[in-house]
């Protein structure tokens, strides 16, 4: 989230896409409920703040809605791209904050170009483009100017040119709006489903929100995520907030409701693949050096009065990271041991691990606390992924479906040669440490129990196993042995046992010299002398104690949440420095007053900028000539409407999901993503690509995939009330197409895809109907993820789970920037069994 969880009791509007925050978010919607009857919050005068439902399926979320809007999935670029055009045309965004506070006036080289569903520079052999036309006009002069002013281990710069008045055809402004003028509220209608005149509705009420005084907030969740356009529209929403000005003030953002209690937390510490902690970049091959990696992949400074502030301390970010991590053995002589860490040639995704193992390119999988077969595209191809291994070690509290996988119904045990390692680890509440929630705060939490039977902390399993790899070492050699001997684990107390709370420390980081814990990040190093293990956590554990700990909240509201927009910045702890709002110095003017003097994000007082902690320089003053432009993450010091950090496209733009009842109607020669990530595979049927879809001739149902309040993914199916609520897997089906299929509620039916098949109960409902896309008529069909083989459900079913993995009927594909599979858009049949 760019705002907060209790922020959403600041808003006018909210708009929902992607999400159900009355089901899967039950106690964060009191939030929404409390906008909604806030006589001071919503459009117009007031009278309580609206929300705006964009699903397919009616939900709880829905029924509190004062506009549901039934969309087909993977729509929904086109859906915000047409409310970008009618802001556009109808000049109702927030002229002063697109003027000064994003990239609308920077001028775009004369050689980018769109054209019949591909941006310039494509590569259709390697589906992949060539971003060089995507850059901005540059101003030599400015660039060697500035140059010369920027600190030492400073990315470079590349002075942008811009015309103030956002007439020239090259602005990023005149090419928005010519990019989507496309987006006619006929065109919404025809991709979305939606019809016009609701989509008119909606419309309106969102132009309303680029008035100073009004704010919007939008809110989305897997449901956007996970497509191969998922980055896109999420960037979609972000583009429209920025016209409005919406990004940075209390009641606005884009914000991510995350799926569990530590998604936020896992990703902020490099879960994923293709980042270092703190959201560094992972080095490309060929990076030699620090200042090698910094120059070619740290944010570039793009205006004389932009900060840059993460481009200029990139290179302290990342020492201070290798110090933490090497200890005594980093040194400037040799670059502090940056040759050790990993730069890999190829995308190194999850669904890349297991198309490895199908190619017979891995030997050995350690799954900590996740289910690959449950979780995972296509789970049949997976299950044939781990068949494929000749080890796989799963460590969980209880068994999972990947576990049990070779065992499971219908499999013959013989056959698989994979040794199967089940590692009993501690549940969340056998342990202590911190939860981040989606709004970036950190909270400190104690153990309930202790440790179960035999289980064991999996920082303790990860601990021990570090130790015997390197005793190998020690005692063997082998290749490459630096990145493992050198690693620090001394610094703790029982190096096999670290504690949470040493490693929170850590996290943190520490001024070697003194030996006491950083304050904050903008005291880290270059030179070797700082460590922080996750440079945007820092000044969590400073030396005064944890500051995740703290808990003065609504005991004492008057003093505890002094400014009254729920930032209480005494309870837990929030990234980065314990802000609570990012990107806070656009919620005020140029003159740093606030857009809306009654929901102040942060305000200067003459001296010093006050309310939330700043964004920005705190005792900078808006006023001077030199002072910092609003966005100091941004290279630009700017929000970006046009970004070439996507690598599907400067502009959001629909495509289809690869498995569509339809063409594209913007572009039928061009209709799914020119550069999601496909996949070949290694044998049988994931040979050819062609082989991996299926197409609306055979499959002329579109599916989505969901969960429901009564389980937590899988893990609750060991827990026999939560099973007893929901003990059934089911399909959610039209009644219109149910009576076509002779189907009741009850029946067992079966759910096929090119992929697979699903035998479940059948749920006919009013919650889905068709809806009529491109002149046709499409059903959309709703699929519940949580059951498998394993748990009190599978224990009590006749054929024990067989053919419940919802997953088995995904499409194994990515997103082309974060490789998020498509879970949520893909074509299905189905029959009464």
């Amino acid at each position: 989230m760019t705002n907060h969880w209790r922020d959403i009791k600041n808003t006018d509007l909210i708009l929902i896409n992607g999400a159900n925050p009355a089901e899967a978010h039950p106690v964060g919607f009191q939030w929404f409920v409390q906008a909604k009857n806030d006589p001071k919050r919503g459009p117009g005068s007031g009278g309580g703040a609206k929300i705006i439902h964009a699903d397919p399926r009616f939900t709880r979320t829905s029924a509190l809605a004062d506009i549901y809007a039934r969309i087909r999935v993977g729509t929904d670029v086109a859906y915000f791209g047409g409310l970008i055009n009618y802001v556009l045309q109808n000049n109702l965004f927030h002229e002063e904050y697109v003027r000064n506070y994003t990239n609308a006036t920077f001028l775009v080289k004369p050689e980018y170009r769109f054209t019949d569903g591909l941006f310039s520079g494509y590569d259709p052999k390697n589906r992949k483009y060539d971003i060089s036309s995507w850059g901005y006009q540059t101003d030599a002069a400015a660039t060697t100017t500035v140059q010369a002013q920027l600190p030492a281990g400073s990315a470079p710069a590349s002075i942008a040119k811009r015309d103030m008045t956002m007439q020239d055809p090259h602005t990023v402004f005149q090419l928005m709006k010519q990019h989507y003028a496309r987006y006619t509220p006929d065109m919404v209608s025809r991709i979305t489903g939606i019809p016009q005149d609701q989509f008119m509705r909606i419309a309106q009420l969102v132009g309303e929100m680029g008035k100073p005084d009004k704010v919007m907030t939008i809110v989305y969740a897997v449901g956007l995520t996970q497509h191969t356009t998922g980055g896109e529209l999420i960037r979609s929403g972000a583009v429209l907030q920025l016209l409005l000005g919406n990004i940075g003030r209390p009641g606005g953002g884009m914000n991510a409701e995350r799926g569990h209690a530590n998604i936020q937390g896992n990703t902020d510490h490099a879960i994923s693949w293709e980042i270092l902690p703190g959201y560094l970049q992972i080095p490309s091959p060929g990076r030699l050096s620090t200042d090698d990696y910094v120059a070619k992949q740290a944010p570039k400074k793009a205006d004389p009065r932009s900060w840059n502030f993460f481009g200029t301390n990139y290179k302290k970010f990342l020492v201070s990271l290798l110090k933490g991590w090497y200890g005594d053995a980093a040194t400037k002589a040799n670059d502090f041991a940056f040759h050790w860490i990993p730069k890999p040639a190829k995308n190194a995704s999850w669904m890349t691990i297991y198309d490895q193992s199908l190619k017979g390119l891995m030997q050995g999988l350690i799954l900590s606390g996740m289910t690959a077969t449950s979780i995972g595209p296509d789970s049949n191809r997976v299950m044939d992924a781990l068949a494929n291994l000749k080890w796989l070690v799963v460590m969980d509290p209880l068994p999972t479906t990947s576990s049990e996988f070779w065992h499971r119904p219908g499999a013959d045990p013989k056959s698989i040669q994979t040794e199967v390692f089940m590692v009993p680890t501690t549940h969340w509440i056998e342990k202590d440490g911190s939860f981040v929630n989606s709004g970036r705060w950190s909270q400190w939490k104690d153990q309930v129990i202790p440790p179960q039977g035999n289980a064991r902390h999996d920082h303790w399993v990860l601990a021990d196993l570090f130790q015997r790899v390197k005793a190998l070492y020690q005692q063997q050699g082998g290749k490459f042995p630096e990145p493992i001997m050198a690693l620090t684990f001394n610094k703790y107390a029982d190096p096999k046992k670290p504690t949470l709370d040493e490693i929170a420390q850590e996290i943190n980081g520490f001024d070697l010299a003194t030996g006491k814990r950083m304050a904050t990040f903008a005291n880290l190093k270059d030179d070797g002398t700082t460590t922080a293990g996750d440079w945007i956590y820092t000044g969590s554990y400073p030396d005064s104690g944890n500051l995740m700990k703290r808990r003065q909240g609504v005991q004492d509201v008057a003093a505890n949440d002094p400014t009254g927009m729920g930032f209480f910045p005494n309870w837990s702890w929030s990234w980065p420095l314990n802000r609570r709002v990012l990107y806070n110095r656009a919620s005020a003017d140029l003159k740093g007053q606030p857009w809306d003097s009654t929901r102040p994000g942060i305000k200067w007082n003459g001296t010093k900028w006050v309310g939330d902690v700043p964004d920005y320089p705190p005792m900078m003053d808006p006023n001077s000539s030199t002072s910092w432009l609003p966005f100091i993450m941004t290279g630009e010091g700017v929000g970006r409407l046009f970004s070439t950090s996507m690598v599907d496209g400067p502009f959001p733009e629909h495509y289809e999901p690869m498995e569509s009842p339809v063409a594209n109607p913007l572009h039928p020669g061009q209709s799914e993503s020119p550069v999601a990530f496909l996949y070949t595979g290694g044998n049988g049927s994931f040979a050819k690509v062609k082989d991996s879809f299926g197409t609306a001739a055979d499959y002329p149902y579109v599916a989505t995939s969901y969960r429901l309040t009564e389980h937590e993914h899988y893990v609750t199916q060991h827990v026999p009330l939560l099973a007893g609520l929901q003990p059934s897997p089911f399909v959610e089906i039209p009644e219109e197409l149910a009576n076509q299929k002779g189907i009741k509620s009850g029946d067992r039916v079966r759910v096929r895809s090119k992929r697979g098949k699903i035998e479940v109960l059948a749920l006919v409902t009013k919650r889905l109907a068709a809806s009529t896309i491109d002149g046709k008529k499409v059903f959309q069909v709703g699929i519940p993820i949580h059951w498998g083989f394993v748990g009190v459900s599978a224990d009590n079913d006749p054929s024990h789970g067989a053919n419940w993995l919802a997953n088995a009927l995904t499409p194994f594909v990515g997103d082309a920037n974060a490789y998020t599979p498509e879970f949520k858009a893909f074509l299905v049949n189905l029959e009464k069994i």
